[in-house]
C-alpha cells in the first residue's frame, strides 16, 4: 500500500521544466516538397510554405555544405522568395534553426526574419544578418517568448545591401524548440502521472489533516468548496 501521506507531498512541486528539441531533419522523407509532419520526443511540428516552397533533400545537393549544415535540411524549390511556416502541436517559448541564404561572397549580407505567433495571434519577431564573404553564409536566426507560441514564420526579409550575386532563397536545418513549461495537474495528488483512486485517496487525507496543498480553491482554509473543486478537476483530468 502506497504511503498517501508522502505521495501527497508532490502536489506542491514546481512546474516540469522542458527541454529543447532537435529537428535535424534527417528521419524527414527525402525528395518530398512542404508539407510534412516530423515528431521528435513526444514533439510534433507541422511544416509548410508559401509559394513554391521547399522539400526536403541533401545538404550539398549544390555540390558543397553550408557550415554546420549536415544530413538532409529544407531546401528550396525554386529561385523565387518563400516562406517556411511551423506549426507546434504544444506552446514554445524558443526557437532557433540555422540557415543559409544565396549569397556568393557579398560585402554584405541578407536579413533574415522569425515570426512567432500564439493561435494566430502575433508575439514577437527578431531578424538575423549572417557574417558576409562567404558562399552561402550560415547563421542561427533566433527568438524566445516566455509567454509562449505556438507557430513561427521564417521569411527573407532583406537582401544584401549595396548588390552582388545573391538570391532572394535560403536553406535551412537544425530546427531547435523548448516546449513552454507546463504546471503540475493539480487532480494527480499523487504524481504518479494518472488518474486514479490513490489521487482521490491522498486528498482526502490532506483534507482531513488540514494540509494547506488541499486547498483547491486558493481561498484559504479547507472546505466543502475545495473538496467540490478537487472533485471537479479530478473529473476533467489534465
Amino acid at each position: 500500500m502506497k504511503n498517501l501521506a508522502i505521495l501527497a507531498a508532490v502536489a506542491s512541486a514546481a512546474p516540469v521544466m522542458a527541454q529543447s528539441v532537435l529537428f535535424d531533419f534527417d528521419n524527414a522523407p527525402l525528395h518530398t516538397s512542404l508539407p510534412i509532419n516530423l515528431t521528435v520526443d513526444g514533439v510534433t511540428a507541422h511544416f509548410d510554405d508559401t509559394d513554391q516552397g521547399f522539400s526536403v533533400q541533401w545538404a550539398d545537393a549544390l555540390g558543397f555544405t553550408p557550415d554546420g549544415f549536415s544530413g538532409r535540411c529544407i531546401y528550396p524549390n525554386s529561385v523565387f522568395r518563400a516562406d517556411l511556416l511551423v506549426g507546434f502541436d504544444v506552446p514554445m517559448t524558443d526557437f532557433s534553426i540555422l540557415y543559409a541564404a544565396q549569397e556568393i561572397f557579398c560585402d554584405y549580407a541578407s536579413t533574415m526574419r522569425v515570426t512567432v505567433y500564439m493561435d494566430g495571434d502575433f508575439v514577437g519577431t527578431a531578424t538575423m544578418s549572417a557574417e558576409p564573404d562567404r558562399n552561402w553564409p550560415s547563421a542561427i536566426l533566433a527568438i524566445s517568448a516566455p509567454q509562449g507560441f505556438n507557430s513561427a514564420v521564417v521569411h527573407y526579409d532583406k537582401a544584401p545591401p549595396g548588390g552582388c550575386d545573391y538570391g532572394v532563397i535560403f536553406m535551412a536545418d537544425n530546427m531547435r524548440v523548448t516546449p513552454k513549461p507546463q504546471p503540475p495537474c493539480y487532480p494527480d495528488f499523487t504524481g504518479d502521472g494518472t488518474l486514479d483512486l490513490f489521487d482521490f485517496l491522498a486528498y482526502v487525507n490532506a483534507f482531513n489533516a488540514g494540509d494547506v496543498k488541499a486547498d483547491c480553491d486558493g481561498a484559504g482554509g479547507l472546505d466543502l468548496f475545495d473538496f467540490l473543486c478537487f472533485v471537479n478537476a479530478f473529473n476533467a483530468g489534465c
